[in-house]
């Protein structure tokens, strides 16, 4: 019979919006790469910033040092901004940029740059994530204290609102929570949890006529990993609680204005360092999670590479995850039906599962005070760790297959992964040349304009005016990131969140009575029990991993010493020498790990503990890992290491040779 006619090709749905999460290097080199994607259909930008831009430093801080340009692009000033758009028109752009704790900062440099392209601001589409509070469980980019971080939050809201009212001015981001271990029903929870907290605060302020405005404007970033079935009914449970909150919590009448709005990077937790070509077919199947379903499907989608946890991806990486969405979207039949699980009692049924899940979730969350009391108190991050320990020791005992990695491993030699520039590098030069261009930037302009900016910020943070025109001036005037940073450091103050990590092992552990064996046998060698340095450095926020591997230690037996994230060499050194630690473990996944890595060792002989060894984990690629090991650096794990107990097995080892070495030293001394 052949194919059955379509529905008219008028009805047909539009497709979302296609989006490739970039930027890299200089922003010259990220608008080039910009400008190309679109060139190949991409329909929006994502723009990645660097760490120090999500963190309020200029490319030439110490805390910088090793991360400029690695994971994002370097945004120091309005001319690196104009640089980055280019010869793209922003009245015609649907730009998405993930930022945070400086979202008002680089909303206002975009500002700025529309204003100089005369695109009336009115006109300006697109979201600044802007969720400070998932910043605390999840990624860690915070710089502020809760309460001034909800205070930003709220003045580029009312701002939007007022000025920008096409603009999403928050992207409540649950992305980072299921990421960070995160179950479906505490992704749902958590993430409602944060959007009520800052619609209270803003309703609070009073500072708007018709709130449904506010309302209509906040969107969701959101994950879908495999269980793609599950992750669908978490989108219609999604939607179906914001129409719910929204309509009883708010008043809110207008049902466009209730509608769950989202866009979605789909899992890259799930992605594996081994056979990881497999990571194609994953990330396909978890964009159906968020594509089939009409009535939850979502708004914009920018899918991982393939090659994600190997290195930074390529443009060819980033052309194939692409033309996925590509494919998906212009050969197949999915646009031309409506909801095609409307009346399925299994979805239904497992949609109200994680509703009422999820409310309750939520209720425990308010009984504490809300999201913000929850986040201090540390119970919002150790509900997180506890997640993401069951989820790893799952995979670990193989109850929870992944293949290639606890199943079928057997593989034949992968043709994407050989040869040379199997992953981008960022060139070493790329952070000295752009530190001379931001002291070439210092030098041309008016350093009396520039402090009269900063006077009237640092007011407008004292008295409570809103942060965003004085933001929008200083851009203008050609303040840079790292002096607005600073100036709302010293209205605000700085902030470290609680860890999550307990200093009480569990005893409900198993497979760990043979290494707790061996860590008291070593500890009555060493004369006090094995003591383990777990350190940060940098300022990847990116705490996953050094959450697990201290919990695991903890729960082996050994003295754990974890003060969170963003350390600098300085303090890591001074932990290890003030605590006396047999061994020092450090986490990096910025792709900073050379620089940083061996600043600590320098620091540590200096320091006269050149005799206590270092492991490290990351995002490492083989030479690089062999540099390490060549400065001295007694092991290096990277992803495909999953088995947490073998790496305690090892430092373990590691510690009782490092004491063996030592005892004819000592002896001769």
């Amino acid at each position: 019979m052949g194919d059955q006619p379509r529905r008219d090709k008028p009805l047909r749905d539009k497709p979302w919006i296609f989006r490739t999460y970039a930027g890299h290097s200089t922003a010259t080199a990220s608008n080039e790469l910009y400008r190309k994607n679109l060139s190949k259909g991409q329909t929006g930008l994502s723009v990645a910033f660097d760490l120090p831009t999500q963190t309020g430093y200029d490319s030439d801080h110490p805390q910088a040092k090793g991360e400029v340009g690695k994971v994002g692009v370097p945004i120091s000033h309005i001319g690196d901004m104009r640089a980055l758009f280019d010869a793209i028109p922003l009245d015609a752009m649907n730009t998405s940029m993930t930022i945070n704790a400086t979202a008002a900062w680089l909303l206002a440099l975009y500002i700025a740059v529309a204003d100089e392209q005369n695109v009336p601001r009115g006109k300006l589409q697109g979201t600044t994530q802007n969720d400070i509070i998932k910043e605390y469980l999840s990624r860690g980019t915070y710089v502020f204290p809760p309460a001034p971080s909800m205070r930003l939050i709220k003045d580029t809201i009312l701002f939007t609102t007022r000025e920008m009212p096409k603009w999403n001015p928050m992207n409540v981001c649950s992305y980072h929570l299921q990421e960070a271990g995160a179950t479906p029903q505490q992704e749902l929870a958590f993430a409602l949890a944060t959007a009520v907290a800052v619609l209270d605060t803003v309703k609070a302020a009073g500072a708007v006529s018709d709130f449904g405005e506010v309302v209509g404007r906040i969107s969701f970033f959101v994950n879908a990993s495999t269980h793609f079935v599950t992750e669908m009914c978490k989108m219609r449970a999604f939607g179906e609680l914001w129409d719910k909150i929204t309509r009883e919590r708010y008043g809110v009448t207008d049902p466009k204005q209730r509608l769950f709005r989202y866009g979605v990077q789909v899992n890259s937790l799930g992605l594996t360092e081994q056979q990881p070509e497999n990571n194609v077919y994953r990330i396909l199947i978890s964009m159906l999670a968020v594509t089939l379903s009409r009535k939850a499907r979502a708004r914009a989608v920018q899918l991982p590479t393939w090659n994600e946890a190997l290195g930074l991806p390529r443009p060819w990486d980033q052309q194939w995850s692409l033309r996925m969405q590509q494919i998906l979207a212009y050969e197949t039949d999915l646009l031309d039906y409506g909801d095609i699980f409307d009346g399925s009692a299994e979805i239904d049924s497992k949609v109200e599962e994680l509703k009422c899940a999820a409310l309750e979730e939520l209720g425990h969350i308010e009984k504490l005070g809300g999201a913000i009391a929850a986040v201090e108190m540390g119970y919002m991050k150790g509900q997180l760790v506890a997640s993401n320990t069951a989820r790893l020791e799952a995979i670990e005992r193989n109850d929870q297959a992944v293949i290639g990695v606890n199943r079928y491993i057997e593989t034949e030699p992968s043709p994407l992964t050989t040869g040379e520039d199997t992953i981008m590098t960022v060139s070493h030069e790329v952070e000295a040349e752009q530190i001379a261009r931001l002291n070439a930037w210092r030098a041309e302009r008016d350093g009396k304009a520039v402090a009269a900016a900063l006077e009237d910020l640092r007011a407008a943070a004292r008295d409570g005016r809103n942060i965003m025109p004085p933001s929008i001036a200083c851009a203008k005037a050609k303040v840079t990131t790292g002096e607005w940073g600073f100036t709302l450091r010293s209205a605000f103050g700085e902030y470290r969140a609680p860890t999550g990590v307990g200093r009480a092992a569990r005893n409900d552990t198993t497979g760990l009575d043979d290494i707790r064996a061996e860590v008291d046998r070593v500890s009555k060698k060493l004369g006090r029990r094995l003591k383990f340095l777990v350190g940060k450095p940098g300022l990847d926020g990116h705490s996953n991993g050094a959450e697990q591997i201290a919990v695991r230690a903890r729960d082996a037996g050994m003295d754990v010493v974890y003060d969170g994230i963003r350390l600098t060499p300085e303090a890591i050194v001074e932990a290890a020498a003030e605590g006396n630690v047999h061994v020092v473990g450090l986490s990096i996944l910025s792709g900073s790990h050379l620089p940083l890595v061996r600043d600590v060792i320098a620091r540590m002989k200096a320091a006269g503990l050149s005799d206590v060894p270092v492991v490290v984990g990351g995002i490492i690629p083989p030479q690089d890992a062999s540099a390490l090991k060549n400065a001295g650096v007694a092991e290096v794990y990277t992803p495909k290491d999953f088995e947490l107990n073998r790496i305690m097995s090892d430092l373990v080892r590691i510690v009782e040779h490092s004491a063996q070495a030592k005892e004819p030293a000592d002896a001769a001394e």
